[in-house]
């Protein structure tokens, strides 16, 4: 089979549905068989994406800051079973978490994303960006309970990579972005690598892609958006996010680690392995495809081809993949600086690529103007506008149904009380769905049906 044409072709798919600005790398064994970009680097497109354009990876920055725990080890500076009030004696609430914990989230520390107002206030009101070793004032000053006691379950915490982060810069006495720099990007050949924070520091890059999200309908840099606060008020954190590269450089990480340049073999297979509970069961990191998480890899094995370990990342207008294939040496680089805008298509086309590079052929991109109903029968839509009522234990709120341009269109809630307006499209028999999601509606007499709620009209 033909997987560059695929997936050139996958990727002009997208972005004549979806926008897709990146670029792609594929190689099996140690060869290039597919590259490629497609879309723009700014939000004006007058800047085309090259081979060489460098993207923010975000939580794909998360095995390189486990792979710095891993060489401060290496020192005898710390070991995975140390408990972190050994280093930092203030996070008394935290007591009983271990290195190991962080690197496999099972500490049960929060996500700091869970009280994301706090950083914003000291942007905001200090007029500055707080920096990583704030990490520990956040966590006092917030309070913020445990989700469990450690190694009781499994829940994603960029909290605990900030934290190991600065564990290794105050272990290793060298800035944590000079760590990287120097043990990791230079040993492995990753030139155009760097820990940074352009947010806050500046862009060092001539050809760096600027996240760009949708605001209103238009293409807008994520620091100039709805999304500002987020995006500046986190740019000082380390070890969750902020390294930034190309796609070389990420198949330069992938013949790195296979040549035991950074790390050894015996190394990287304690990464490799899935955490397990107290209870001595899986700790399981994505249900639907029945992973695990090691030290900032998702692991998973498959029977045709071995172990596999991935990452995914994303932040506004930032999308990226990063996956090894161990056992039958195959890496797929996905990097995207722009937000998708209907969800199916972008799924469609991650999906379609992951097939590829499993040798099977990819279902075609369905977009929800592909699936929606032609000409549909209008007369009963005035009947669904209205305020809703609102369920309790709902991650995500139908609040109410409007006609708008001759279109249905819907308010809603989302889970971090954030409100959204989107155009309803016509899927079935009195269902509707989305651009930006996967929900589906369907009206009923006098109420509205989503997920396993059904909602009364008020």
């Amino acid at each position: 089979m033909d997987k560059h044409t695929m997936m050139e072709n996958l990727a002009r798919e997208l972005k004549e549905k979806d926008s897709f600005n990146g670029a792609w790398l594929y190689a099996e064994n140690g060869e290039i068989v597919s590259k490629g970009v497609l879309g723009f680097r700014d939000p004006e497109d007058t800047l085309p994406i090259a081979e060489d354009t460098i993207f923010q990876l975000a939580s794909v920055t998360k095995q390189f800051t486990a792979a710095a725990v891993m060489l401060v080890r290496r020192e005898g500076l710390l070991d995975f079973g140390d408990e972190i009030t050994k280093f930092f004696p203030e996070l008394t609430a935290y007591k009983g978490v271990t290195v190991w914990h962080l690197l496999t989230h099972t500490s049960g520390i929060p996500d700091y994303f869970d009280d994301a107002d706090w950083f914003i206030r000291i942007w905001k009101e200090e007029k500055r960006v707080p920096g990583n070793d704030e990490i520990l004032r956040f966590l006092c000053e917030t309070e913020a309970k445990p989700y469990f006691a450690p190694g009781e379950g499994l829940h994603y915490s960029n909290t605990g990579y900030n934290l190991l982060a600065l564990l290794v810069e105050r272990l290793s006495g060298v800035p944590f972005e000079e760590f990287l720099q120097k043990n990791i990007f230079k040993p492995a050949g990753m030139t155009s690598t760097r820990c940074c924070h352009i947010r806050r520091d500046g862009v060092p890059f001539e050809n760096y892609a600027q996240a760009t999200v949708y605001d209103d309908g238009k293409c807008v840099a994520d620091i100039d958006s709805a999304e500002e606060d987020d995006v500046v008020a986190f740019d000082g954190l380390n070890g969750d996010d902020y390294v930034y590269t190309d796609i070389f450089d990420m198949f330069q990480w992938d013949r790195a680690l296979r040549e035991g340049k950074v790390l050894t073999l015996e190394e990287q297979q304690l990464m490799y392995t899935p955490a397990k509970l107290n209870s001595g069961e899986d700790a399981v990191y994505d249900e639907d495809d029945g992973l695990g998480y090691g030290f900032g890899w998702a692991v998973g094995r498959e029977e045709e081809y071995g172990l596999v370990v991935s990452h995914s990342g994303g932040m506004p207008g930032v999308a990226t993949w990063f996956e090894r294939f161990i056992d039958a040496d195959r890496v797929l680089v996905i990097l995207s600086c722009r937000d998708y805008r209907d969800v199916r298509a972008y799924l469609g086309y991650w999906d379609g690529m992951e097939e590829i590079a499993r040798d099977r052929e990819p279902e075609p991109i369905v977009s929800i103007e592909d699936i929606a109903v032609k000409g549909p029968d209008k007369s009963k839509w005035e009947s669904f506008c209205g305020k809703y009522e609102h369920p309790g234990d709902a991650d995500f709120i139908v609040d109410e149904v409007f006609m708008k341009d001759g279109e249905l269109h819907a308010n809603a809630i989302d889970e971090d009380g954030d409100e959204m307006s989107f155009r309803l499209y016509p899927i079935g028999e009195d269902e509707f769905g989305r651009k930006g999601g996967l929900l589906k509606l369907k009206f009923g007499d006098g109420c509205l049906m989503f997920d396993d709620h059904t909602c009364k009209k008020l």
